[in-house]
């Protein structure tokens, strides 16, 4: 073989190593923070969390919606000030900040300035769901932070038809099945009165519910969202008893029933573009794995990686901030 040929193998060899260095990878972290688990020291902070207050697994899953949706998954929404993500009106009501940084705090009293808050996002996320009877599956890491909020936050609403959520959804590369999945993070979700309310008394303004309702479920949501009530009134999203802290399928199985809260979710079921979809992962066997896929692809969305972004010293504000 000729030293043309063998060097030529070295320019690719370590091409390609640089290249699968400098993007995302299950177990990035190993031997980065010498025998310490970065994974597990996440997991232990997230369990403790999660057994104190179940409703942190919505509120992750939710985060790492939001984050990721709008810019990519480079933490842009954690950072704080007077013009950030935070205070968009569709994030107002985010919750889990106070965990990310437990998390955070616990990581870099062992291994500073190597973790970023955006993979910790997707690790806690995965913790949590795994906690709340979902797969534990595995995580990509690797992300850095990003330097700068989004100026815009356009994010899908509780009333977006269906074709435009799959076109929504197809612009951060996943597909209507991706979707559908997604989506089935409802089944630990819940909603105030306001975002739906409209269906049960006075749909698109006729004066009337909204007809593809159960009428069984109009009554009870009914009692739940009495038409005087206070639109901040919450409830479950997953309606089914005993179901709606858990990380399953039944969500899917109660909006096959003309049980949808949000006009979006019964719609899924609805639609033709969707509805066959919701059928197979209402009466399937695989929503956990299949679920925690579509995690894992949506964490690949406009990541920032290798030199990219930086690795923050605290999750709400950039480094040259201090």
């Amino acid at each position: 073989m000729s030293t043309k040929v063998i060097a030529l193998g070295l320019i690719l060899f370590f091409s390609f190593a640089s290249l699968s260095f400098g993007a995302l990878q299950v177990g990035f972290y190993n031997g980065k923070c010498g025998f310490r688990d970065v994974e597990s020291i996440v997991a232990g902070v997230v369990a403790d969390a999660v057994e104190n207050d179940g409703t942190l697994v919505a509120a992750l899953l939710r985060l790492q919606f939001h984050d990721c949706f709008v810019s990519g998954c480079d933490a842009s929404l954690l950072l704080d000030g007077s013009d950030t993500e935070k205070l968009a009106p569709p994030n107002l009501s985010v919750r889990g900040y106070d965990l990310i940084d437990e998390v955070k705090i616990a990581v870099e009293s062992v291994c500073p300035g190597v973790v970023s808050c955006a993979d910790i996002i997707a690790m806690a996320t995965r913790d949590a769901v795994h906690l709340a009877g979902g797969a534990r599956y595995r995580v990509e890491t690797g992300r850095r932070d990003g330097f700068k909020p989004a100026k815009n936050v356009d994010l899908p609403g509780p009333s977006i038809s269906v074709p435009n959520s799959i076109k929504a959804f197809s612009d951060r590369n996943l597909t209507a099945t991706d979707m559908v999945y997604l989506l089935g993070g409802h089944t630990v979700g819940v909603s105030q009165c306001l975002f739906f309310k409209d269906r049960l008394y006075n749909y698109k303004k006729t004066g009337r519910p909204d007809p593809t309702i159960d009428s069984w479920f109009l009554n009870d949501l009914r009692d739940q969202c009495p038409e005087d009530s206070n639109d901040n009134n919450v409830v479950f999203l997953d309606q089914t008893s005993m179901s709606s802290f858990v990380v399953d399928k039944s969500f899917h199985k109660q909006i096959w029933q003309r049980r949808g809260i949000l006009e979006i979710d019964q719609q899924l079921a609805l639609h033709p573009l969707t509805k066959d979809l919701v059928t197979r992962v209402a009466f399937g066997f695989d929503f956990a794995s299949k679920f925690g896929d579509a995690m894992i692809k949506m964490g690949r969305f406009g990541v920032l990686t290798g030199s990219e972004g930086e690795i923050r010293r605290t999750c709400e504000a950039v480094n040259s901030a201090w």
